[in-house]
């Protein structure tokens, strides 16, 4: 994988390839970056920097024998540890690295859920057991078989459990020119005696201009759909991935077509809207609360005056901007948490009548007799 066929993050790679060019590599790194950033692709591109054989200032050569095997994943002095859901308690990560290589072939930004659709996880619970740690001591025991450095990249090190402690003295002093990088998504689940051993490297969330540019350029998204998926999936590019396999709609009519009718308080057209919600199906349900969610906090940003931060199409701004006329910043954080209640509990599968009409009600509250100020909200058609 080179830095090239990652999405954004110029930044990041710019400050990786430094390293390598000054002779600045930490021995132990984490790259600490929320899902869908490119964590994990960052680490394999930043261990095939190392091992190319042909190094150029801005990128790994993609032809020498090194790039060719760490395109195919399967470099002698590359290995990988990640959560998987074993079923013997001597099952390791080698147990699963035929599904691991197509899973990171296919999808650079993978995340845990799809992951798990590669394996027969059952209802297990993953992580990373002793006898993977155990593993992880033996594969760097020894000295690279070809490259100058033998890499170790540990995804998920927030599975890790006290287990991980083992680790700790080949983190601290492994062989020389091995390279052990940890790819993680939250510092606080990190056992804190590995997470003061490693030098940090943070890798922020994508910007909604790098993915709507991938979506048009690569996906063959157009302007529209490319501008909603990269707005619903927040910096995610796991997200944005994802929702190019699903029925592609908008959601703007019908969600406000929700607040006005809560608004106004209207019992059976409330009943009526329930019904159509819950034939939407799961995904469509996550993806239109998601929408609502992202709306609610495009109006918040318009009424603290970060109107440029704001990325909507002109009938939608057009919406937000009559809005937040008259809701203020209580009621738009009351319905937010609401919808992020909802989209919790539509993940956990609950039954979507009995949830959109709960949460429906619990709108109507807020926005009838709680923390609007007085006045007529007018939510156009």
């Amino acid at each position: 994988m080179q830095f090239k066929h990652i999405i954004g993050q110029e930044a990041v790679k710019q400050r990786l390839m430094n390293t390598v060019k000054d002779n600045r590599v930490s021995h132990a790194q984490l790259f600490l970056g929320p899902e869908g950033s490119g964590s994990l692709a960052l680490a394999v591109a930043y261990a095939q920097y190392l091992s190319c054989e042909d190094r150029q200032p801005d990128d790994s050569c993609g032809v020498c024998s090194s790039c060719r095997k760490y395109q195919k994943l399967s470099h002698p002095d590359l290995h990988f540890s990640y959560p998987f859901f074993a079923k013997d308690k001597n099952d390791t990560a080698l147990t699963f690295i035929e599904q691991w290589r197509a899973a990171l072939l296919g999808n650079p930004y993978l995340s845990l859920d799809s992951w798990r659709g590669y394996l027969d996880a059952e209802n297990k619970q993953a992580n990373i057991n002793i006898a993977e740690c155990h593993q992880i001591i033996k594969k760097l025991s020894f000295k690279p078989f070809e490259s100058a450095y033998k890499v170790l990249i540990l995804w998920l090190p927030e599975y890790l459990d006290k287990e991980g402690n083992s680790l700790l003295k080949i983190i601290e002093e492994p062989q020389p020119n091995t390279l052990f990088l940890l790819v993680a998504q939250n510092q606080d689940q990190i056992l804190n005696t590995i997470l003061s051993r490693t030098q940090l490297v943070k890798v922020p969330a994508l910007t909604y201009d790098d993915i709507k540019q991938e979506l048009m350029g690569n996906q063959h998204q157009t302007e529209l759909a490319a501008s909603e998926i990269a707005y619903l999936s927040n910096g995610n590019m796991t997200e944005a991935l994802a929702m190019l396999n699903e029925e592609t709609k908008s959601f703007h009519g019908l969600f406000v077509q929700w607040l006005r009718l809560c608004y106004a308080n209207k019992g059976p057209e409330l009943i009526s809207f329930v019904e159509q919600a819950a034939k939407l199906g799961r995904e469509n349900q996550k993806n239109f609360l998601k929408y609502g969610i992202s709306f609610i906090r495009e109006c918040c940003l318009i009424m603290a005056g970060a109107e440029t931060l704001v990325h909507l199409p002109p009938n939608e701004l057009d919406t937000a901007q009559k809005m937040t006329k008259v809701m203020n910043m209580p009621s738009a954080q009351a319905i937010s948490e609401e919808l992020e209640k909802a989209h919790y509990h539509v993940e956990r599968n609950a039954n979507p009548k009995i949830l959109f009409l709960d949460v429906s009600l619990q709108i109507v509250k807020v926005l009838n007799f709680k923390t609007l100020p007085q006045g007529t909200l007018y939510i156009p058609s």
